[in-house]
């Protein structure tokens, strides 16, 4: 069992050790749903390369799903402006509900597109094989490495964005840098967590963080301690309780959720 079970779980680590890091930008950014927007772009480009008669999971359709995401990624980094007319959120909600309402008409077309719905959004974490965690996990390492290497810039326009504009950094360019790095992760994602589950990754544990702590580097210590209980707990009860893997986890990181509003609230009142 043990064996059977080590694979997705060290895939959902993996999961986490970069989705945290990115939770704590997009919590600073107050874009929420940038995660979800662009996991749904990734879905669309992936249904694209299913319906052409392409592989699910295969190279082609996750290229696919991977130009798309890069697509989605330049209209982000485009539309922040130090002035917003329009708040930026509004823009990636508007992707959002393009891009699932072209999913769906385009899955309606296919053979057993009820199926692959529902896969591209709980997906099919609990049969994830060996060399699909080799490949993601070095991925994500070259993301997370360029990510170290300039992370003064990445957090000073996360956190702090009028001080990038006023020492001239090109806020622009570095929005595009991240949210193409973001692509990547996302466009991999789904194929092994689902839209739901990456969803999950990126935000919940993110969002315990910044309850807890003002320090970026704490923030993503809580955040990957989150993860790694959710996703071992999520598992445990899929395999005892028979349960879709990914709704098991997503479930529970809403109940990490809720249970450390309810500790944060009592040390408030307690104070």
């Amino acid at each position: 069992m043990i064996e059977f079970l080590l694979p997705p779980f060290i895939a959902c680590l993996i999961l986490t050790s970069i989705h945290a890091y990115l939770g704590i930008h997009v919590i600073e950014r107050k874009v929420i749903f940038v995660d979800l927007s662009l996991a749904q772009i990734a879905a669309l480009g992936t249904a694209l390369g299913v319906v052409a008669g392409f592989e699910y999971g295969g190279t082609v359709s996750y290229l696919s799903g991977l130009f798309f995401t890069l697509i989605g990624a330049t209209i982000f980094a485009l539309t922040r402006m130090k002035d917003e007319r329009v708040p930026q959120e509004a823009i990636i909600g508007i992707v959002y509900a393009v891009s699932a309402a072209g999913f769906i008409l385009i899955m309606d077309r296919a053979p057993e597109g009820a199926e692959q719905i529902k896969g591209m959004l709980i997906g099919s974490i609990l049969f994830v094989d060996w060399l699909t965690v080799l490949k993601t996990g070095i991925l994500y390492g070259l993301i997370g490495l360029f990510h170290f290497v300039y992370r003064e810039k990445f957090i000073t326009i996360s956190v702090n964005p009028e001080k990038a504009f006023r020492q001239g950094i090109s806020v622009r360019l570095w929005d595009f840098l991240f949210y193409v790095s973001f692509g990547f992760v996302v466009t991999s994602s789904v194929l092994i967590a689902g839209v739901l589950l990456v969803f999950s990754f990126l935000v919940v544990p993110s969002v315990l963080a910044v309850l807890f702590s003002e320090n970026f580097r704490t923030r993503l210590i809580i955040g990957w301690g989150v993860g790694f209980l959710a996703s071992l707990l999520g598992i445990i009860a899929s395999v005892t309780f028979d349960l879709p893997t990914g709704a098991a986890i997503v479930c529970t990181f809403g109940v990490l959720l809720i249970a450390a509003g309810v500790v944060r609230s009592f040390k408030k009142n307690s104070r």
